[in-house]
């Protein structure tokens, strides 16, 4: 590995380059913050403008939640309803192909996960593997459950 360019130097010229490295640092994270302060204005003028939800700040998240028509769980089972034991991933494409919007980055993982947690719709064949009970709704039979008692 090479020898940085201030191996020549003394301490005490170390510690004045040091000195000036911090002092550049501090003005530009006040120049920074002062920038940050007055975009944050104009973001808020944006959203008065915009009614609001146009106007929100960038930056993480990706973009916001994707908003579809049926639940996941809905969709999976209308993909699934053919009877015939789907693997997760050829799950994942058909949903996807379908219309269903997700900004998830795990998308399969979120898949896998539903057709876990829903039991009574849908049953694992082997590993990976699931097919569609063909039973009624989940939410409709604990009405009925509740209904009948």
């Amino acid at each position: 590995m090479a020898r940085p360019a201030t191996a020549a130097f003394n301490i005490a010229q170390l510690e004045r380059i040091l000195h000036d490295r911090r002092t550049e640092l501090n003005r530009l994270q006040r120049q920074r913050s002062e920038l940050q302060r007055k975009l944050d204005g104009v973001e808020r003028q944006i959203g008065k403008l915009n009614g609001g939800m146009r106007g929100r700040p960038r930056g993480g998240g990706g973009g916001g939640r994707a908003r579809n028509e049926h639940s996941l769980v809905e969709v999976i089972e209308s993909v699934m309803r053919g009877g015939k034991p789907m693997r997760v991933g050829d799950i994942v494409d058909a949903v996807q192909a379908g219309g269903y919007r997700s900004s998830s980055d795990n998308f399969r993982g979120i898949v896998n996960q539903t057709l876990i947690k829903e039991r009574k719709r849908f049953a694992p064949v082997e590993r990976g593997v699931y097919q569609w009970k063909g039973g009624g709704d989940a939410k409709g039979s604990k009405k009925e459950k509740s209904a009948a008692a």
